[in-house]
């Protein structure tokens, strides 16, 4: 491999000559699904046991709004656990950021920023050269 200035890069150094830490690399895809999927399966735990709690509630207290209470407490479990478990792991502050925030704004009505058309004595137009007879270089004897 050849780094930008030329040289031969070995593997395992960056571009600088530097050896790359292995502590630096991101964690292996397994390992950050494996913690995916706890996290989901931690989340998701609490729906069942708020369902038999919201069943025990009814049952000792014969109130069903604390039981509706409890019910609508427990809805948004899915849909919490399945965003934070589809999250990425947080960015590092060395990581190279892919977007590029410097404004670029599109007027909505562009104005040239050279003008097209140079104010200044128009050509004339002249005859077409197949349509006319040669007249130019020659003297009358």
């Amino acid at each position: 491999m050849w780094n930008s200035g030329g040289m031969k890069r070995e593997p395992g150094f960056d571009d600088d000559g530097r050896p790359v830490l292995i502590t630096a690399a991101a964690p292996a895809y397994e390992e950050q699904h494996r913690a995916r999927v706890r996290k989901y399966l931690t989340i998701m735990s609490f729906r069942i046991p708020a369902l038999i709690l919201a069943a025990v509630a009814y049952g000792i207290w014969h109130n069903g709004l604390i039981s509706l209470a409890i019910i609508a407490v427990s809805l948004p479990l899915p849909w919490m656990a399945v965003l934070i478990a589809n999250d990425r792991p947080p960015r590092r502050a060395e990581e190279p950021r892919r977007y590029n925030d410097a404004p670029h704004r599109t007027q909505l009505f562009p104005r040239p920023q050279h003008r097209a058309i140079e104010s200044g004595p128009t050509p004339t137009a002249q005859p077409h050269a197949a349509g006319r007879a040669d007249t130019g270089s020659r003297r009358a004897p």
